[in-house]
């Protein structure tokens, strides 16, 4: 038997093949399948060893402990007795062969001293099954043949392990009988469809699944073909060898299963076997007779070969028994029954602890907020995480056993505004880089003017003051002084969005400030003014100079893009780190083609004689030295909600 725990499991995952599909979470009758860091790990203490994530994975990411090296080196020591325990399902897996007797004859190539035929053992069970069934002491049974089956109920429902046949199941009865007749001391192996039977009893030395013996036929080169057909080793199997379809321990017992007689229910796959247990524990079923598999039937076990035809197989085991039956020795059978039902074949079950996490509704609510699920109507319960809905995959996030990422449509979401917030980086990269060579250029121009600006400044001055109040060119003195004072503003402007003055900061009222700043509002009658703050902290250091034009002109702005009139809404919040100010407008927005264009010196929509071009370099350039941010958007098409712009100011408190 392999021992399993928690450093040995069972059932496990290959590094860098799982591509987390979440197929395996979603075939895992008791979720035992944990996302960490990107793969599907197998939590041991709840695997059932059932195998259902083995057969779904695609890309062969889960598998399980492999005994081939095992079996070889018991093999070719050839040192002691081994007997092969061969699974009644091999006439499901190899359908290529023309006869039954060739997979024993190619067993005996491979160095088996014997192969034995655990249908006889299925033979005895049945009639231990029988006997309990039968029996008016016994109120209620659960058949325990299918070791996943019992995983299940000692690690998810131990009550009703006091329900479980307490008999061998087909393997451990035929272990027992070959010891009986051929020795304790020899070594046995089993093989079948079942992974799960690689920890059922000690009494069996290795167990192979068809699919690992299938590897050894190949790396030991034996050819069905070239092998003559054999007879299995004594004693025979009769209709045991009907054990691996559905209802194939009813059959061997010579029960019904008239559903109008309710004494018998039969489930299998691992969504019906749930559903019988959990019905039957609530006492909702009033059956006397369980008969459960955690697959649907043994010839679609984890260990048989992938893609198999179920009906083909069942087909097959069919034919194969009626074959079978017509040439037993009927008298050597029932004599060798009568032998070895004498042997001990009680049986014993064990609780296995499980600790089980307690989630609150409180908890489970919380993690479908962080998903963006805020109603009834956002829980999709698409099942595309692996989960039957998405309560159930939350309460798994907060035991740890799942990640918000595996919901579909949130993490498409995610990456939606994903893709949004890199395209508007990538566009503000783009804005910042244009606008720093922009700065330079103009810091350089402003620089190289401002002397000679200053000359003419001055001696347009000097010129006036000589020229006396009554001289003819004393207008002409003042327009070129007042010109010259113009274009100073302007270089002044310039060095503002170059970033080259400084700022005298001032811990302010920031709501307060703002507040004054809409006296100098002059706005019609049909412009509404609102103004919302949700401020705790109002302090923020600024220069309140030139942080009043930057709102100034931002208002100003706004009110004069609402000619028809609109709404002009101020809002203060704040977050950890940030004060935040939005200045937005109800009016016509800023077309499409401007925005990349709008903080440009000498970039202006208006009007010639109406703006120079410079408020909105004037803004962004006070708004950097107060090392903030300020973003805009902007709509100009009704067809995509209400029209208007947003200004959006961000200063580290």
């Amino acid at each position: 038997m392999t021992i399993i725990n928690t450093n040995n499991p069972l059932v496990f995952t290959i590094k860098g093949r799982c591509r987390v599909c979440y197929t395996c979470v979603r075939e895992c009758p008791v979720k035992a399948i944990k996302i960490m860091n990107g793969q599907a790990e197998v939590i041991t203490e709840r695997c059932i060893a059932c195998g259902n994530c083995v057969k779904v994975c695609s890309q062969g990411a889960k598998t399980y402990i492999n005994n081939i090296n095992d079996v070889l080196q018991l093999l070719d020591s050839k040192k002691e007795t081994v007997v092969a325990l061969v699974a009644p399902s091999y006439v499901a897996e190899f359908l290529e062969h023309n006869e039954t007797g060739i997979l024993v004859a190619m067993l005996r190539k491979l160095g088996f001293n014997l192969v034995t035929e655990v249908a006889f053992g299925a033979d005895l069970a049945a009639k231990n099954y029988k006997q309990l069934v039968e029996s008016d002491k016994i109120k209620h049974l659960i058949s325990s043949d299918c070791p996943a089956i019992v995983n299940y109920i000692e690690k998810f429902h131990p009550k009703l392990i006091k329900d479980l046949a307490a008999v061998d199941s087909p393997l451990m009865t035929m272990s027992k009988v070959v010891k009986k007749k051929y020795g304790d001391n020899i070594k046995t192996v089993f093989i079948g469809p079942c992974i799960a039977k690689k920890t059922e009893s000690d009494l069996i030395d290795y167990v192979l699944t068809f699919s690992e013996l299938r590897e050894i036929f190949d790396a030991k080169n034996i050819d069905f073909t070239k092998v003559t057909a054999s007879k299995f080793d004594p004693p025979y199997g009769g209709k045991g060898a009907i054990f691996p379809v559905s209802h194939g321990l009813l059959h061997n017992m010579d029960l019904s299963d008239d559903i109008s007689e309710n004494k018998t229910i039969v489930a299998q796959g691992q969504t019906y076997f749930k559903d019988v247990i959990e019905e039957y524990e609530k006492g909702i079923l009033d059956a006397k007779y369980l008969e459960l598999l955690c697959c649907d039937g043994c010839i679609m076990g984890p260990g048989m070969s992938k893609n198999g035809k179920r009906f083909l197989r069942r087909d097959k085991i069919s034919k194969a028994t009626k074959t079978k039956l017509s040439k037993i020795n009927k008298k050597d059978w029932e004599k060798d029954v009568e032998l070895y039902s004498k042997i001990d074949s009680k049986r014993i079950f064990t609780k296995q602890e499980l600790n089980s996490q307690e989630v609150s509704e409180e908890a489970i609510t919380a993690v479908l907020v962080s998903m963006n699920k805020n109603e009834t109507l956002d829980l999709l319960n698409c099942g595309a995480c692996g989960y039957i809905n998405c309560k159930e995959h939350a309460s798994a996030v907060v035991c740890g056993l799942a990640e918000e990422e595996m919901c579909l449509p949130f993490t498409i979401e995610k990456l939606n505004n994903s893709n949004t917030e890199l395209a508007n980086a990538k566009q503000a990269l783009k804005q910042s880089e244009k606008l720093a060579n922009m700065g330079q250029l103009s810091a350089g121009i402003a620089h190289e003017l401002n002397n000679p600006l200053g000359v003419i400044t001055m001696y347009s001055n000097i010129l006036k003051d000589e020229a006396g109040k009554d001289s003819p060119i004393q207008e002409d003195l003042e327009l070129i002084a007042e010109q010259a004072d113009r274009c100073k503003k302007i270089v002044g402007g310039l060095l503002n969005f170059a970033r080259k003055n400084q700022v005298n900061l001032v811990a302010t009222n920031f709501e307060k400030f703002v507040k004054n700043s809409f006296k100098s509002i002059i706005k019609q009658e049909n412009i509404k003014l609102e103004f919302n703050t949700d401020l705790e902290n109002n302090i923020l250091d600024i220069d309140t100079e030139q942080m009043m034009q930057v709102l100034t002109n931002l208002e100003k702005n706004a009110v004069e893009a609402m000619p028809n009139g609109g709404v002009l809404t101020v809002d203060l919040s704040e977050n950890e780190n940030e004060i935040i100010l939005k200045i937005k407008d109800t009016g016509v927005g800023i077309a499409k083609k401007n925005m990349d264009k709008i903080f440009t010196p000498f970039f202006t929509t208006k009007p010639v004689g109406k703006g120079t071009g410079l408020g909105l370099p004037l803004i962004y350039g006070i708004v950097k030295m107060h090392k903030g941010q300020i973003k805009v958007t902007s709509n100009t098409d009704k067809n995509m909600g209400e029209t208007g712009t947003c200004f959006t100011l961000k200063f580290n408190k």
